[in-house]
């Protein structure tokens, strides 16, 4: 089988990026296979060219909706139409409506929260899953950065549909998030194809800065000299707005704000408008990037500081993808750390929360077997976040838990909310000694993922001597291209397609 032909017919490319090649080939040999490939190399390709030759369903495990979206538009433009997305942005009708001729599609992509609904894994079970994908495997670990708990429970999908043959691809995981990612899977023998996580291309560089004014007002002379197009990433919606209206208001160039609190709409417009190249600048929140499939992006810049390094690397991930020139900046400001670590916090279940939620479950009377129902009226009164609610969901209707006692229950989320914790913290002073160290960044972050700096890059980090006036704009005015200019009828047909415009 000549896989190049496979893949110059169907997706147009005449080579394959480092790794895809070695994982295809490791699947199509029917071997299940962990995948650490970095940001940037294509790791979506691993599971759309095995389509074209395994017979039977490719089911893909996504964690978040935008992702899952953008990887079905990115498909489809390759002209594939037997794919759908399982998730919420389905109305009720078109999600009865897929699940009736599910088996008429090749790629299937789906929540983990969705596949704990008995009727669509009875769905599922009826076909023949060929490849079984768990994409941004890392999720599944409580020692990775972004546990989900949903996740830890494919391994029980995977044996009730059959062990089917396995796919789990990630960007960043150390080696002890890649044992739990195998051994919460259930499965003994994996291949693993374990690319580096260094791109040569994209240089490092930490500043640190005075106060939050003077990082607003560096922000502002970077980008007005920078090369173009770039990220800059926000922890806060409000700052990300702020800063894409003073880069407007001051004609530094043309930038849009894109978080979590916009409608799908919006999110597709503001995309799209930046990959045809009508936004010079997106300010954002981690909400975006996650399959945004733009080349040539120059710059990320970090106006806040990460919660950890794995993340780090995603984001700054998106630039360069060309292979050109590209350069991370991240601006620091004493007592950065602090944010991170109450966002951290806010992502859980607080004591005081528990305590108070299993007060009131101890006064409502529980059900015929002993067990508690959680009612959504005491989500709202107790001010549980969505992600806290299904945290607590989580273990009250865990299999495991069911004969538990109120008070055992109870104990058990306290120490599952201070272990995490005590990760998340760990992770976010990691990152806090890395912006302070002063030996290379790049040989650093190797370091973390144990790997071993072979070769040393002229443009390497702000340690070993890189000048920031490399990355200058020629400030010549780009000329758009036919393509580009038909971006706004492209649009109009992504919006149709997405039925944004009924």
């Amino acid at each position: 089988m000549e896989l190049e032909s496979i893949l110059e017919k169907h997706f147009g490319y005449h080579s394959f990026k480092t790794g895809q090649k070695e994982v295809i080939s490791s699947i199509l040999a029917g071997q299940h296979t962990l995948a650490m490939l970095p940001t940037g190399t294509g790791k979506s390709l691993c599971y759309q060219l095995p389509g074209y030759v395994l017979k039977g369903q490719i089911l893909i495990i996504s964690p978040l909706l935008s992702l899952m979206q953008d990887q079905v538009e990115q498909f489809k433009r390759f002209g594939e139409k037997r794919i759908i997305a399982l998730n919420s942005f389905l109305s009720v009708a078109e999600r009865n409506s897929a699940l009736r001729q599910l088996s008429s599609y090749k790629y299937i992509f789906i929540s983990p929260e969705m596949l704990q609904i008995p009727f669509i894994i009875s769905r599922i079970q009826e076909m023949t899953i060929s490849l079984f994908v768990v994409d941004e495997a890392h999720c599944i670990s409580q020692w990775g950065y972004d546990f989900r708990p949903d996740y830890s429970k494919l391994g029980e999908i995977r044996k009730k549909l059959g062990n089917p043959l396995t796919l789990a691809l990630t960007a960043t995981a150390t080696s002890k998030v890649r044992e739990d990612i195998i051994a919460s899977l259930g499965l003994e023998e994996m291949i693993k194809v374990e690319s580096t996580i260094d791109r040569p291309n994209i240089a490092y560089y930490v500043e640190q800065i005075t106060d939050y004014h003077d990082k607003q007002n560096r922000v502002i002379d970077l980008v007005s000299w920078l090369q173009k197009p770039g990220i800059i990433y926000f922890s806060s919606k409000k700052a990300a707005e702020q800063m894409a209206s003073l880069l407007v208001e001051k004609e530094i160039c043309q930038a849009m704000a894109y978080h979590g609190g916009l409608d799908q709409t919006s999110r597709i417009l503001i995309q799209q408008q930046f990959i045809y190249g009508q936004l010079d600048v997106i300010c954002a929140t981690s909400a975006f990037g996650m399959g945004v499939n733009k080349e040539n992006i120059r710059f990320i810049i970090h106006f806040h500081m990460p919660m950890q390094i794995e993340s780090y690397l995603q984001e700054i991930g998106r630039a360069g993808r060309d292979g050109l020139p590209s350069i991370a900046i991240l601006l620091y400001s004493p007592g950065d750390e602090q944010l991170p670590i109450q966002l951290a916090e806010g992502e859980l279940p607080s004591m005081q929360q528990i305590d108070w939620l299993f007060n009131r479950l101890a006064d409502e009377q529980p059900l015929m077997d002993g067990r508690f129902k959680l009612n959504n009226h005491l989500k709202e009164l107790g001010g549980f976040s969505e992600i806290q609610w299904r945290i607590i969901e989580d273990f009250v209707y865990s299999p495991q838990q069911q004969t538990s006692s109120s008070d055992y229950l109870q104990v058990t989320i306290k120490e599952f909310v201070k272990k995490r914790i005590a990760i998340k913290k760990s992770n976010i002073f990691r990152m806090k000694k890395w912006v302070e160290s002063t030996s290379c960044r790049r040989e650093s972050i190797l370091d973390y993922f144990t790997e071993i700096l072979s070769d040393k890059v002229p443009s390497c980090c702000d340690q070993c001597g890189l000048q920031l006036s490399e990355y200058k704009s020629n400030k010549k005015t780009p000329v758009l291209t036919a393509e580009e200019e038909k971006w706004k009828d492209y649009l109009a047909k992504i919006l149709l397609n997405s039925g944004l415009t009924k």
